[in-house]
Formats: structure tokens, sequence, C-alpha cells
């Protein structure tokens, strides 16, 4: 199935946070919290201003971002749990510099 959000929404995958701490305890899934940080996999179109002219988003798909903890609306589509939210529950995208692409 193909889901295309509409105007300034997008739909988001969360992105699993780390499964041990820097001190390499091990978080068990019970503990954890949902991750706030996802990819971004479909976008709407965009908004409409006053005048009735189309915003495009600032958000693309692949983009990777931050968003708040009670954000969006969940839904499960093709077996894929995501996120539905507004563009402007996005507090920002996560921009990965050269240097750490290289150490990955």
């Amino acid at each position: 199935m193909k889901f295309r959000p509409l105007h300034d929404r997008v739909v988001v995958k969360r992105i699993d946070a780390e499964e041990k701490t820097k001190g390499g305890i091990i978080i068990p899934d019970t503990a954890k919290e949902k991750p706030q940080e996802g990819e971004i996999v479909a976008v709407g179109a965009g908004a409409r201003d006053e005048t009735g002219k189309l915003v495009p988003l600032d958000v693309k798909v692949g983009d990777r971002v931050l968003f708040g903890k009670w954000s969006g609306t969940e839904v499960k589509i093709d077996g894929q749990d995501l996120l539905i939210m507004k563009e402007s529950d996005i507090m920002g995208v996560v921009e990965v510099t050269a240097t750490l692409k290289q150490a990955a």
C-alpha cells in the first residue's frame, strides 16, 4: 500500500534508540522510552497561506528529524509502526556531518 499524507502532514518512521548506555549498561525494552528521532518516509504537498498559495514543506523524504515526545498519531501501515504529524510538530532536522559519516 502506498500512503500520501495531505497538506502539511508528514509520515515518520521512528529510529530506535541505543540499547545500551555509554557506560555499557543494557536497557531492557520495558524500560526504554519511545525514541523522539525518526526518518521522514512521506510528505504532503504543503500548507496554503492566507491567499491560497501553496507553501512547500521544509522537510523532505529521507530527512532525519527530532520531534516532541507526544507528537503525532501512531498508525500501522503494511506492518510498520509509523507516525503521522504536522510539520510544525517537528523540532528540527538532524544533519550528519562528513566526519561522522566516515566514522560510521
